[in-house]
């Protein structure tokens, strides 16, 4: 992607919308969502977040790609797992079913990184019930992919839980958990394959599911965006895990490790820094490098001087009157 039209975006980012003509309004930590009868508009920002803090600085262009790409891998899977989508007006908006979201994250492990990574090193060989094999190598590829879910925050940070802590905690039943974890090692298993046909391998993601007005069951959210999942790239990866260096991977990983170098990790009383410019537009190319990685499709970024405006003019149809 052409870094100077990164540049110029710099200037007209997607801060924060304020339709108040498009209903019932929530701003969540990358999305803004206007709630009408029967449906959803979904907004994706360029917002960024990490370690459960919205950061102070927006990325060019992000909320473009993430929504493509999430529409990408929703229409990729459809044929495995009913979702919320109905309309995709504009670069960065969802039209959706209005859902009823069960409060916890499905989240999928093929290899040891991250968080289950940063747990291991502590000692920690059982992660949500899931026991794990000793001698493990930071991002080496599990022996079957694992589910680990989590708490859906709504501030601070999600919490592991075992599946009897997430049964209980999102008020569903066991059968419903039981669909819902076989949905989600499908999707990763679907995402895997695609992945794997583009050189990289999907190495973690998470999963979000709700109930429709008529009680069905969807998938819901994003699906294999870098908001929401890790990559590698094949090409080294067995030289890297055998010479204990850093894969090469496509995520937003890489900010987290900007932000601990920086002293932020989320805890109390750490101040989130400021993130440079230099950074914001390594970060768009990196959304933009794997967008056009994972679909094989070219980026072709909506260079509206004011994406608010160009948003407002493609949802005229779904103004309230």
């Amino acid at each position: 992607m052409d870094r100077a039209v990164i540049e110029e975006q710099l200037e007209h980012t997607l801060s924060q919308t304020a339709f108040d003509d498009l209903g019932e309004p929530y701003h969540g930590k990358v999305r803004d969502t206007y709630r009408q009868n029967g449906r959803l508009i979904l907004v994706t920002s360029d917002r960024i977040s990490a370690f459960d803090h919205v950061l102070p600085q927006t990325i060019p262009l992000k909320g473009q790609i993430l929504n493509q790409t999430a529409v990408y891998f929703f229409e990729a899977t459809e044929d495995l797992v009913p979702n919320h989508v109905l309309d995709v007006p504009d670069p960065n908006v969802t039209v959706a079913r209005n859902c009823s979201p069960i409060p916890i994250e499905f989240v999928v492990r093929g290899c040891l990184a991250g968080h289950a990574w940063r747990k291991y090193e502590q000692g920690v060989r059982t992660l949500c019930g899931q026991p794990l094999p000793n001698n493990l190598r930071e991002g080496e590829k599990l022996p079957t992919p694992i589910l680990t879910p989590t708490t859906k925050a709504e501030e601070g940070h999600d919490q592991d839980v075992t599946p009897e802590e997430a049964i209980a905690s999102a008020g569903i039943d066991r059968d419903t958990y039981d669909q819902l974890a076989e949905w989600s090692l499908s999707l990763f298993r679907r995402g895997s394959q695609m992945a794997e046909q583009q050189g990289l391998i999907l190495v973690d993601t998470k999963y979000e599911f709700g109930h429709t007005q008529a009680g069905d069951l969807v998938l819901i959210d994003e699906v294999h965006t870098p908001d929401s999942s890790r990559y590698y790239y094949q090409d080294g990866y067995e030289e890297r895990l055998r010479e204990g260096k850093p894969q090469r991977q496509l995520s937003k990983e890489f900010v987290r490790e900007w932000l601990m170098d920086h002293g932020f990790q989320g805890k109390s009383g750490q101040q989130i820094p400021d993130l440079p410019d230099e950074l914001r537009i390594r970060v768009t190319e990196r959304y933009a490098e794997l967008y056009e990685k994972v679909t094989g499709r070219t980026f072709e970024p909506d260079t509206h001087p004011s994406p608010e405006d160009r948003i407002r003019a493609n949802l005229s149809e779904y103004i309230l009157s």
